[in-house]
């Protein structure tokens, strides 16, 4: 079978997902993550965006082995000078990914550019961009609702400029899978020269149907699809990744195609993106949602035990769904802590270790057993987070429905502790306002949820929030079998990042030399992707 090249957009079109916002530490967690996984290219970013995911990019090129990592640039010189400064550390030769709109409403009315003008910038672009590195990605932006003919003629330009992969998105998710197969078969009758070249695919969910288009380009002959972690991105988001590569899986006969990706491990990784970008993942979303392998209905749940493959078609190990062998409580020492962790995926330092297992004593203190599901929350929420500027010392709660609702907060910064106490709507209210007497900050809540990680009375809670400061948005996770300290929990761990994120800009404010804003472009052509 033909080997389907996976090209992850997550660190990219996935943090364009609305409230979405990764610093350059958690980008490269994710970034190390993905190469555990197995994807064949990683989009780190977009340069010249901003000075920040510049970082990133670089940051990604510079200590993420293994996939070709890959930069977005404008079909203009100084998107593509940029992401080249930013790609030239990379291990292996870097990938510069441009693009272009060639529909006819998007030249009119987002370009202001005629179709010749177009193609002219598509082949300047691509041969700058061969200058800097041999591996090339042009994207047609709004393929799916551009001509067929001006589509192929940009092709065939570009392929001769010396672009190695062509990619045909469905920029606004608006296309069929019928549509994507006609189109892909008229583009490899019409292109000359695309059988040197790898046909992608990059296809959005506004309609629902970005893996089914994704999957009927595979049918067609696509060599390449562009996907996300969880199906995150622009609007309703992209094909999600888990989806494609296992709908491969499960149906070799058909596709007669595989992928490189180490299945076990896209539990993981779906939960590590789905805690550094806040969004948490349906319980009825496919592959990896809670409801995926479970099964409610008497006929089934007969079914499953007799024989698993009356009603599951994939198994729960085959993506890194496993059954704990090891029953973890507070008398279990460090070695099968570590044991169980490194079973999970998870690759710990040793301060990293010390502190998830000063959180997994506390939980065993509280519960009789730690699952899984327990660890995984532990691990996610409280140590692969941003470093810990304020640290929770001391939390009392007093409420009731005669009670005004007070909390006394104590934290530590420094070695020095702060103590404050306030009244709110609720105890939680109440200890998010002592907090924020005791940072000097005023930020906005904008979600509050909370659920069980498991079940029962002891069950550990997590609780995710999502705060704004300056228009930045960010994303706090805790957990805790205390509703309330989980929530100061996340609560803080949102406030860290908001005062690690102003010590960064007062820090590059404070240096000459920054990198300067991105030019200013044509009208329109500020648009961020395919």
């Amino acid at each position: 079978m033909r080997k389907v090249l996976i090209f992850d957009t997550t660190l990219r079109d996935g943090e364009q997902t609305p409230g979405v916002s990764l610093n350059v530490a958690e980008k490269v967690e994710i970034a190390r993550q993905l190469a555990r996984l197995g994807v064949d290219v990683i989009e780190a970013g977009f340069p010249i965006a901003s000075p920040g995911d510049f970082a990133a990019v670089q940051a990604v090129a510079r200590e993420v082995k293994g996939p070709v990592v890959c930069g977005l640039a404008r079909a203009v010189p100084g998107d593509i000078e940029r992401a080249w400064e930013a790609l030239k550390d990379a291990a292996r030769p870097p990938r510069i990914h441009t693009f272009i709109a060639t529909s006819p409403i998007h030249m009119r009315h987002k370009l202001n550019k005629t179709p010749e003008e177009v193609l002219a910038m598509a082949v300047e672009a691509v041969k700058l961009a061969r200058r800097f590195t041999p591996d090339v990605e042009f994207s047609a932006e709004d393929a799916t609702r551009s001509e067929p003919a001006f589509l192929a003629k940009v092709f065939a330009a570009v392929i001769e400029a010396g672009a190695t992969t062509i990619n045909v998105p469905d920029t606004v998710g608006y296309t069929t899978p019928q549509e994507m197969t006609e189109l892909l078969n008229y583009l490899m009758k019409h292109v000359p020269g695309i059988d040197r070249v790898v046909i992608s695919v990059h296809c959005h969910d506004d309609l629902g149907l970005a893996v089914a288009n994704s999957m009927a380009a595979v049918a067609a002959g696509a060599g390449q699809v562009e996907c996300t972690m969880n199906g995150l991105g622009e609007r309703a988001g992209n094909a999600a990744l888990e989806e494609v590569v296992m709908g491969l899986r499960t149906r070799p006969q058909f596709y007669r195609a595989t992928t490189g990706i180490t299945t076990e491990l896209i539990y993981r990784t779906s939960r590590l993106v789905s805690t550094l970008t806040g969004v948490a993942v349906p319980p009825n979303k496919a592959v990896i949602g809670a409801n995926a392998f479970a099964h409610e209905s008497g006929i089934h749940q007969d079914g499953v035990l007799k024989a698993r493959q009356t009603y599951e078609i994939m198994t729960p190990e085959s993506v890194g769904l496993t059954q704990s062998r090891l029953v973890l409580g507070k008398l279990s020492g460090r070695h099968a802590l570590r044991a169980r962790l490194k079973e999970l995926g998870y690759t710990l330092t040793a301060a990293e270790f010390s502190k998830a297992y000063a959180r997994f004593l506390e939980v065993a203190d509280r519960k009789k057993e730690v699952s899984d599901q327990d660890l995984e929350a532990i691990v996610e929420g409280d140590v692969l987070a941003v470093p810990e500027i304020y640290q929770l010392d001391y939390l009392h709660v007093a409420s009731g429905n005669t009670t005004v609702p007070t909390a006394t907060v104590r934290l530590t910064r420094d070695g020095a502790a702060f103590e404050e106490a306030a009244c709110g709507d609720g105890p939680v209210d109440a200890a998010y306002r002592a907090v924020d007497r005791i940072t000097g900050l005023s930020v906005s809540l904008l979600e509050y949820n909370i659920r069980a990680v498991t079940g029962g009375k002891d069950a550990l809670g997590e609780v995710l929030v999502k705060v704004k400061d300056n228009g930045h948005r960010f994303a706090g996770r805790g957990t805790s079998t205390d509703v309330i300290e989980a929530s100061v929990r996340a609560y803080l761990q949102a406030i860290n990042k908001v005062v690690a994120a102003r010590e960064r800009d007062e820090a590059a404010a404070a240096q000459p030399g920054q990198a300067e804003a991105p030019p200013a472009l044509d009208e329109g052509e500020a648009e961020i992707g395919p």
